[in-house]
């Protein structure tokens, strides 16, 4: 046991709240400058696109499915797959002792999310069709990567997270079609929203959730059955999986720099755009953390559990996103930007949330008994 954890240790038998820990210190090398990786990836990708002639035609001339080339398939895959080989599928169970979070995560993910995205989007880029569905999308995506290290940063309840996300893999396989019918068309015409020049399909969507998220699920089970039934869940989680775990990152980045080499001329037409998109974000984020936080504590949930709702309500999988809105719409879509942009604002300001999340700790709930161990990466 480290000094540090008997030292917390010492503070939580003593009743004094131990002090919030060094959260950017605790994340990988790769993981704690991520935005920075990002936008190197944006301007490779733009020089890439604007300085190599004829360089985002060949990057688009072999699709593998409708509208995805090959190396973008290849990069969605690689950002997939290592988050869903992190799922313990087995634990899906484990959640019915306590309704109350799996209700109420239930309701955040699936009802309250999705619902606020649409009318922060429709509220701030009404006048941008493509940048508000890559949006609703985006809200549809609920989170199954990084909430992991958000979940462990703030001491959340580590079983407790792993479940809501083998919950969260679950649903979007069979309710994120349906979802995106509903946000996308009927809702919209019910509320005689304009939504002329939209035309979206359900078929598509689905189509798309089955290849990007369906395929890495599949994988992702296979592998965790197989490699704990040949090694043991230590080997498959202690040195398994921190070794496939970067290639999520590194599928990402080189998505990225696909994307914005195929969408150059636009992106650097319209800079502005990125902000615009940024906006309603940003609320999002706020508003999802903050307002989950205060119902957890409101129904009697302890801290870690209160985290952790907090954090797997707020999160999103960008990684669907980008894909979904890459195999309905196109690469160069602004459906597309819109969601290349969000893992761009999401890091900082969830990192920012953690330290929040600690400071309400100590002022709001009990003080903790013991102090999580240093994380590994989980994607």
């Amino acid at each position: 046991m480290s000094t540090d954890t008997v030292i917390a240790e010492e503070r939580a038998r003593d009743g004094e709240p131990d002090e919030a820990p060094a959260v950017l210190q605790r994340l990988s090398f790769l993981d704690r400058y991520l935005p920075l990786w990002i936008i190197l990836a944006m301007g490779i990708g733009l020089g890439l696109g604007r300085g190599v002639h004829g360089f985002s035609h060949a990057l688009d001339s072999a699709q593998v499915t409708r509208g995805v080339s090959a190396p973008i398939f290849v990069g969605l895959l690689a950002m997939m797959y290592p988050v869903l080989a992190k799922v313990r599928y087995g634990h899906l169970d484990s959640v019915r002792s306590d309704r109350r979070l799996l209700v109420t995560s239930l309701v955040l993910n699936w009802v309250v999310g999705p619902a606020v995205m649409f009318g922060l989007a429709w509220a701030l880029l009404s006048d941008q069709p493509t940048y508000r569905t890559g949006l609703i999308i985006v809200g549809l995506a609920r989170c199954i990567a990084m909430v992991l290290i958000w979940n462990d940063l703030s001491g959340g309840d580590r079983e407790a997270a792993a479940v809501l996300v083998a919950l969260n893999s679950v649903f979007q396989i069979v309710a994120f079609a349906g979802l995106g019918w509903f946000y996308l068309v009927a809702l919209p015409g019910w509320l005689g929203l304009q939504t002329s020049g939209l035309h979206v399909s359900v078929g598509l969507i689905a189509e798309s959730v089955a290849i990007f998220l369906g395929i890495p699920l599949v994988a992702g089970f296979l592998t965790r059955t197989i490699g704990e039934r040949a090694k043991g869940r230590a080997w498959y989680e202690e040195r398994f999986l921190p070794k496939i775990g970067p290639i999520a990152l590194y599928g990402l980045l080189f998505t990225i720099v696909v994307l914005f080499a195929l969408q150059g001329r636009e992106i650097t037409g319209h800079p502005l755009d990125v902000v615009r998109i940024a906006a309603p974000l940003l609320c999002y984020f706020a508003i999802m953390w903050t307002g989950s936080f205060a119902l957890g504590r409101a129904i009697g949930l302890p801290y870690e559990r209160t985290a952790t709702l907090a954090f797997t309500a707020a999160g999103n999988n960008f990684e669907l996103a980008i894909a979904v809105a890459i195999g309905t719409f196109g690469a160069t879509s602004g459906e597309a930007l819109a969601g290349v942009v969000g893992p761009l604002i999401e890091v900082p300001v969830l990192v920012g949330l953690v330290y929040v999340s600690l400071w309400a700790r100590g002022r709001f709930f009990s003080p903790a008994k013991a102090i999580l161990a240093p994380i590994e990466r989980p994607s």
